[in-house]
């Protein structure tokens, strides 16, 4: 069946589309839709089968006589590749030149159609019969796997804790002293806690995994650059920062990702910190953990020790969401993320780990292991890794534990948050930690 969707609230347009629409034969069929956010909720189900996607931006909300402009959808639907034409049907103004804007920096085709008179039977039909008419079909549309509301249930559960710990470690910079009496005193920090870059790239990789149960590079690419452009100020890297510009100006990624550090790519540890629900998605599907770990760092950090953290956090998550109803050897868990992480410095670093005793005091571990200080994916991974060993089961224990460390503790802690929350649970993650963190765009 091939299907033809439009955003439109106008109830006597709508009769006139399916008019239109009944005219082109039994094979095509029209899906409505009278706001944005019923398209967004709904529209994952029709988009392997849609030939044209036709769009307005004045709609009303009942009860409002403000229009609510249709540039959401577009903005929607920019962060999927491309699947077939995109119709405008709107006046020309800005919001027009605003949702066209948006699909095309993703690549779509658009056309625009000004509302006049019979337009629907005499412009758009004609163009909608071209469109539906072609012989090849839509874009190759992804299939997510049958269990995908529990797999996503479970990165975002590994979300949630990753958000607590990077806004909790993003608590404990400033000046030395008065750090160490609040660590010594385990004093916690007045809310509300902020996080920083590391959620929000983290909550792209979601939402990404949400949309397409996979990692889709084009579009986690552009879900890095859009959070980067409204917000970037954030604490993003000086790297982060060169390349997200470059991104949102419309340049490949590859390259952009390439030609950082001289053409080496990044191994800082930006992969990393944001790669838990990842293996927490996967859970126990090992080569997929592995794959996709390294295609979404692979955005931002070209580098393969930058790959290599992504992959190890990832296994830890993985671990700790297969392990999460038992009572399992933490210590098998650092010897599952050596055996798969691929060799290089950052390996090495955990066999390191591994032959720490998870007894030995913080501050010895993090001078042997490195605590993040160097900002590079050796430097962070293996201290990660031993403080989320060493207090699989406690999140509250882990966080203070891997804040005492020092070194780069917002990214430090949403690592081990990222991989604790799928062994503990959200019951796990103390309420008053919840409610002191900033609240995230949704809520896992």
């Amino acid at each position: 069946m091939k299907k033809i969707l439009i955003l439109e609230d106008d109830a006597e347009r709508l009769e006139a589309f399916r008019a239109a629409v009944a005219s082109l034969g039994r094979g095509v069929e029209l899906v409505s839709w009278r706001d944005t956010a019923t398209m967004a909720a709904e529209c994952d189900a029709h988009l392997g089968d849609a030939h044209l996607i036709s769009l307005d931006h004045e709609l009303k909300v009942a009860g409002n006589a403000d229009s609510v402009p249709g540039v959401e959808a577009a903005e929607f639907l920019a962060k999927y590749p491309p699947i077939c034409p995109v119709i405008l049907h709107a006046p020309n103004g800005e919001r027009t030149w605003q949702m066209e804007y948006a699909l095309q920096f993703a690549q779509w085709t658009t056309e625009r159609i000004q509302p006049s008179g019979d337009w629907i039977q005499t412009e758009w039909l004609p163009r909608a019969r071209g469109m539906v008419s072609k012989a090849n079909s839509p874009a190759k549309w992804h299939k997510r796997p049958s269990d995908h509301a529990g797999r996503v249930a479970r990165a975002e559960l590994s979300l949630l804790g990753l958000s607590v710990g990077d806004a909790f470690g993003a608590c404990f910079f400033g000046e030395q002293k008065a750090v160490e009496e609040r660590l010594s005193k385990r004093r916690m920090p007045p809310p509300k806690w902020v996080n920083t870059a590391d959620t929000m790239m983290t909550i792209s990789i979601v939402e990404v995994l949400k949309r397409f149960g996979e990692i889709n590079q084009d579009a986690l690419a552009r879900a890095f650059a859009e959070k980067y452009q409204r917000q970037p100020n954030r604490g993003y890297g000086a790297m982060a920062c060169q390349v997200l510009q470059q991104i949102g100006q419309g340049k490949d990624w590859r390259k952009v990702a390439r030609d950082v550090f001289g053409g080496m790519g990044s191994m800082g540890n930006g992969g990393a910190m944001r790669a838990a629900p990842i293996g927490a998605y996967y859970g126990d599907k090992v080569g997929d953990v592995i794959e996709q770990a390294a295609r979404s760092a692979e955005v931002t950090h070209a580098h393969p020790e930058g790959q290599a953290g992504a992959v190890a956090a990832a296994l830890a998550a993985s671990w700790t969401t297969t392990h999460s109803r038992t009572r399992a050897n933490p210590l098998d868990m650092l010897q599952f993320c050596e055996a798969f992480t691929p060799s290089g410095v950052t390996r090495a670093g955990i066999q390191k780990a591994l032959s720490l005793s998870l007894e030995q005091p913080v501050r010895a571990a993090a001078s042997t292991l490195g605590n993040g200080s160097a900002v590079i994916s050796s430097d962070t991974i293996p201290f990660a890794l031993w403080c989320a060993a060493r207090h699989l089961h406690n999140f509250i224990e882990a966080m203070w534990t891997t804040v005492s460390g020092l070194g780069d503790r917002d990214t430090n802690c949403a690592i081990v948050g990222g991989i604790v929350a799928p062994s503990v649970g959200r019951e796990g993650i103390p309420r008053d930690w919840l409610d002191a963190r900033e609240p995230l765009p949704f809520q896992p």
